[in-house]
């Protein structure tokens, strides 16, 4: 009699402990399902913020404006009061120096024979050179390539072939940055003081070369009377590069300079124009054939 009764309340029992376990399912199957939805945000997250880091790669840093947009004509920077004192008997214009891009480079040289007839000779050789470097994210600022080709013109200067006694020394005063490298050169029997002063002014770099001789027997030139006059020559350079900038001359700050394919730090150097203006002569060259 009271069997069926006890299996049935055995069979109610096993359905409520079925029923109890479902909710259990569930909730377990929910977790699951919500653990795996912030999975997938979290990845989209993180590869929102490596796109973002990735753009943010590929722009290219900023860079300083260059100070100063143009060159003056290398030919006009000395006044003729100076060319008077350098080169007596040069002619003013002076002889402009091949350039691939007269914005960015340039360059001018003059030289001078004061023959004596039997007394001897006296010979100058000047030419000024100037470069200027626009500002570019994957090279650098202006000024940054500018300090960079001084210390070439400087190296330069100071590996020239054959050169004896060669000295390299800063100068205050001139520019931002200023070195005079002095040596002598000799020719056949003719000894040349050669004087190069490479100043930085800016985004800018001018070059003076400067050299004297005395030939036929005539004695040689004091080196501290050339160095000064180069320093003077170099100074007076710089001031015309400052002076071709001003009002309006200068980069204005929200203009997007784009450096031309010439502005190669393979091709900036000016004694490559300059000597293809000078029919690859130097003044020592140039010296012994007038005389």
């Amino acid at each position: 009699m009271h069997r069926p009764a006890q299996r049935q309340r055995q069979r109610l029992s096993r359905i409520l402990v079925s029923a109890a376990a479902v909710p259990v399912i569930l909730v377990a199957s929910g977790c699951s399902s919500d653990s795996d939805s912030g999975s997938e945000g979290a990845k989209k997250d993180t590869g929102a913020k490596a796109s973002a880091s990735h753009k943010s790669a590929d722009k290219p840093p900023a860079v300083e404006k260059a100070a100063y947009a143009k060159l003056p004509e290398p030919c006009a920077v000395l006044s003729k009061k100076t060319l008077q004192e350098l080169v007596p008997q040069a002619k003013d214009k002076g002889k402009a120096g091949t350039s691939t891009d007269t914005a960015l480079r340039g360059s001018c040289s003059w030289d001078s024979l004061d023959n004596n007839g039997v007394d001897g000779s006296q010979f100058r050789w000047l030419r000024v050179s100037l470069m200027r470097f626009e500002s570019d994210p994957s090279l650098g600022s202006g000024a940054k390539r500018a300090q960079d080709n001084f210390a070439k013109q400087v190296a330069d200067a100071q590996a020239t072939k054959d050169a004896k006694g060669v000295k390299a020394e800063p100068v205050q005063g001139v520019g931002d940055q200023a070195t005079l490298v002095r040596y002598d050169l000799k020719k056949d029997k003719d000894t040349f003081k050669q004087q190069t002063f490479v100043t930085r002014v800016e985004n800018a770099v001018v070059t003076v070369d400067y050299n004297g001789a005395g030939l036929a027997g005539d004695k040689s030139p004091d080196a501290g009377d050339l160095s000064k006059a180069a320093q003077k020559a170099a100074k007076e350079a710089a001031a015309a590069v400052v002076s071709a900038n001003e009002g309006g001359g200068k980069a204005p700050a929200d203009s997007d300079e784009k450096p031309k394919k010439d502005d190669d730090p393979k091709k900036d150097d000016p004694k490559k124009d300059s000597a293809k203006s000078d029919d690859g002569k130097s003044g020592a060259t140039k010296a012994k054939s007038k005389s």
